[in-house]
């Protein structure tokens, strides 16, 4: 019988998928032939989804029956747990009206409240914490035990079949596990600080598996660099062989391609997540300790490329012990040769591995610096040390000392090169910032060797004296003055700014050590010495001058002058410096040391005192050449009493204002300003004690005559002064208000009633006599 055709349906009549699904099938008339082969496909897939759809109902039935017994046994459970709240809130709410029990309900209530549920909940909160430590401890030791395996397994394949582990995987696998057991112990630190045993159980569990992978990892990281040709060969070097005609360019093993790249790539970056690691145990370790100065560390991969280039370059270190400069000029090149390559190839790295405020180029500068200041400090630096101290008896001092100095020369120099190639990656170094500029700076060595810092002191100091002897001992250095728009004022000798100049430069020196503290100390050793030299100087020279004479003469009181001059302004210098950031700093940073004030507080203290005494000798001699002129004016009584008709100043009188102005006048041209003021100060106040004491205060009578000429007197005084003031009666505070009791009408004393009355002083503006003083002068007039 003839199969009847099947009818198709008609286009409009399929859905979107099925004609989708058909127009990718038939694309053209060529492709109907698939047609059988796409029915068979077709069909096969339908009958496997039918008997998977078997198979979810079959499941699903099973699933409704356990559910259906899982829930009669909940329902059980929760009618149970419902009938015991209900018993319970009897209990609480207590019996009814009816009920004849009323006090057994009330105590069984208060029984529930006071013991048993306490109790039932101490109960609780103890399961549930035995519980927490149990899956911890569990958990712990499921990832230590990954950890140990790995980590043994790992070993012993590679002791059997070196090259068929993979390290790098181990190695990630191993740290994945330990973030996952730094997590957990951070988090029992903060929360369960009473779970220490359990800690410091698995803290030792962790290091001695990191004592077994740290070792593991870092010798199959050198092995890698092995092959990747690191070390440079240094041979290649300019340094090395100077000949013009040597190659001086050198191949970078660090420029990597492929396979071995990516293999560098899994092994670096499995180091710096393995730091990162150990950082941040040592950081949950030491809570509540200087963690800046213990978590300060290289980077490992750093240092694995650092120390076995300086290795390789040692062996040409030993040949220049007598050539240092030879030494940093070959560290500087290496360092600088490959600093770019830190940046471009090795800083994505670190990035990559989330290592914060890391820099890839410091990192490489410091180590390389730290690794020439352990070489200096271990061979170059004892080795001078010992021929300073004349333990070699072949020493030169003086060739060792210059050898010395001419090594720090070296090391100030190669730092600022140094810190000019960090400063080109746009990083400021902070002064603050000690530890930074401790790993960039070979200067640091004397951070570790306080010894050597003094021995260092002692051959600037020694060098720096012998200019200063030089200097004081040139007397036109004594009899020059400064020139200059700031230091006029001062007539300071220029000996003087032969001293300032050496304690400067001698600060200076200070500057490039990367400590606070060492500075200061630096400058303490430094600065005393020179400070006290120098005082010395000047205070030899004033005893010279009052030894001859006495300072009766003009020269003399002119050497002192200068003397005080240079005092003056060397104080003024380090009263400037003391209010320089720089030393502001200093004093911050070391107040226990300093106790709060300027480092140069003892030596302005000596100078100022100088000053003093001296000023004050200087008054002392004129006030007596003063008084030893005049003493005939004081004792005489008779000139007070006499009757003249015109009024004259007295001859001796003139001739002892006349030295006094002339001692002063000179002063002036010779002493600095500030000095001076304090010096014709301090002889009017003398003059005006010794004048009042000799004539206001005896058993002088005046006159209207006398009191006439004692005014003339006096004005005379006054005028002398003048020159340097305003108003020089202020200066002459007793005989002015002498002067004006004297003058004083009758009217004005109140029928005498002043004698005792102290107010009466007060209203009349005498303010420096006293009572007694007052009416003794009264009682003088005629």
């Amino acid at each position: 019988m003839e199969a009847v055709p099947t009818r198709l349906p008609r286009p409009s009549a399929l859905t979107p998928p099925i004609a989708h699904f058909l127009a990718e099938q038939f694309q053209s008339e060529a492709d109907l032939h698939r047609s059988p082969d796409l029915e068979a496909e077709l069909a096969l897939r339908c009958s496997d989804l039918e008997d998977s759809l078997n198979d979810l109902r079959i499941r699903l039935s099973k699933s409704v029956v356990a559910y259906a017994v899982r829930s009669e046994e909940v329902g059980t459970l929760l009618d149970g747990v419902q009938k015991e709240l209900f018993d319970l809130r009897s209990f609480l709410r207590g019996p009814s009206k009816g009920d004849g029990n009323i006090i057994c309900g009330l105590e069984r209530r208060d029984q529930i409240l006071g013991d048993e549920l306490p109790s039932l909940a101490k109960e609780v909160l103890r399961v549930e914490t035995v519980q927490a430590y149990a899956e911890t401890t569990l958990k712990l030791d499921r990832l230590i035990g990954d950890i140990e395996d790995a980590v043994s397994s790992s070993v012993t394949l590679k002791l059997k079949t070196p090259g068929a582990v993979k390290s790098e995987d181990v190695c990630m696998m191993t740290i994945n596990s330990l973030k996952q057991i730094e997590d957990i112990l951070a988090s029992v630190t903060n929360s369960r600080p009473q779970w220490s045993r359990l800690v410091s159980a698995v803290d030792y569990r962790v290091d001695r598996a990191l004592a077994m992978l740290r070792p593991q990892a870092i010798a199959d990281h050198r092995n890698l660099l092995a092959s990747i040709g690191w070390p440079p060969p240094l041979s290649s070097s300019n340094i090395i062989h100077p000949n013009p005609e040597a190659s001086t360019d050198f191949t970078n093993p660090l420029l990597m391609t492929g396979n071995l790249k990516a293999k560098y790539c899994e092994s670096f970056l499995s180091l710096c997540y393995l730091q990162e690691l150990q950082k941040r145990r040592k950081s949950r370790q030491l809570s509540g300790h200087n963690l800046e100065i213990a978590l300060s560390q290289p980077l490992w991969v750093i240092e694995e490329l650092a120390n076995p280039i300086m290795l390789s370059a040692q062996r040409y270190f030993v040949k220049w012990h007598d050539k240092p400069e030879f030494i940093f000029a070959l560290v500087y090149k290496v360092t600088r040769d490959f600093v770019d390559s830190m940046d471009e190839i090795l800083q994505p790295l670190v990035d990559k591995a989330m290592i914060l405020g890391c820099s890839c180029r410091e990192e490489w500068i410091s180590t390389m610096v730290s690794s020439l200041s352990t070489f200096l400090s271990k061979e170059i630096f004892p080795n001078y040390a010992n021929l300073l101290d004349g333990s070699s008896p072949s020493s030169d001092p003086s060739q060792t000392r210059f050898s010395w100095l001419q090594l720090v020369d070296l090391m100030i120099s190669f730092d600022k090169r140094i810190h000019t190639l960090i400063l080109n990656s746009g990083v400021v170094l902070s002064l603050t910032d000690v530890l930074n500029l401790q790993q960039v700076s070979t200067m640091s060595i004397f951070c570790d060797r306080p010894d050597w810092l003094e021995l260092w002191v002692e051959l600037e100091l020694s060098e720096m004296q012998e200019k200063l002897r030089v200097a004081m001992d040139d007397e036109k250095n004594w009899k020059t003055i400064i020139g200059g728009i700031l230091v006029e004022d001062y007539k300071s000798p220029a000996v003087s700014g032969s001293v300032v100049k050496c304690l400067s430069l001698l600060i200076d020196r200070s500057r490039p050590l990367p400590s606070i503290e060492l500075r200061a100390r630096f400058i303490r050793l430094a600065g005393a010495p020179i400070s006290k030299k120098f005082l010395d100087s000047l205070l030899q020279r004033c005893q010279e001058a009052e030894g001859l004479t006495a300072l009766a003469d003009d020269d003399a009181i002119l050497k002192v002058s200068h003397s005080i001059n240079a005092a003056r302004y060397f104080e003024s210098v380090l009263t400037e410096w003391c209010e320089n950031a720089f030393f502001l700093e200093m004093e911050s940073m070391v107040k226990e040391e300093v106790d709060g004030r300027c480092i140069f507080d003892e030596e302005l203290t000596m100078f100022k005192e100088f000053r003093i005494e001296w000023v004050e000798k200087i008054t002392t001699v004129i006030i007596r050449g003063f008084d030893s002129l005049c003493r005939e004016y004081l004792k005489s009584k008779r000139q007070w009493q006499e009757k003249s008709e015109g009024i004259s100043l007295s001859r001796t009188f003139v001739g002892a204002l006349d030295y006094l102005q002339g001692k002063i006048s000179k002063l002036e041209d010779a002493m600095n300003g500030m000095d001076f003021v304090l010096m014709w100060r301090a002889v009017a106040s003398g003059v005006d004690r010794l004048v009042f004491t000799g004539i206001l205060l005896g058993t002088t009578k005046f006159s209207c005559s006398g009191l006439e000429i004692l005014t003339a007197d006096l004005e005379a005084l006054f005028g002398v002064f003048s020159a340097w003031c305003l108003r020089p009666q202020g200066f002459f505070p007793r005989l002015s208000e002498g002067l004006k009791l004297l003058k004083m009408e009758e009217k004005h004393l109140e029928n005498g009633g002043f004698g005792k009355n102290e107010r009466w002083l007060r209203e009349k503006n005498i303010k420096h006599l006293t009572v007694a003083e007052a009416e003794k002068i009264l009682k003088s007039r005629i």
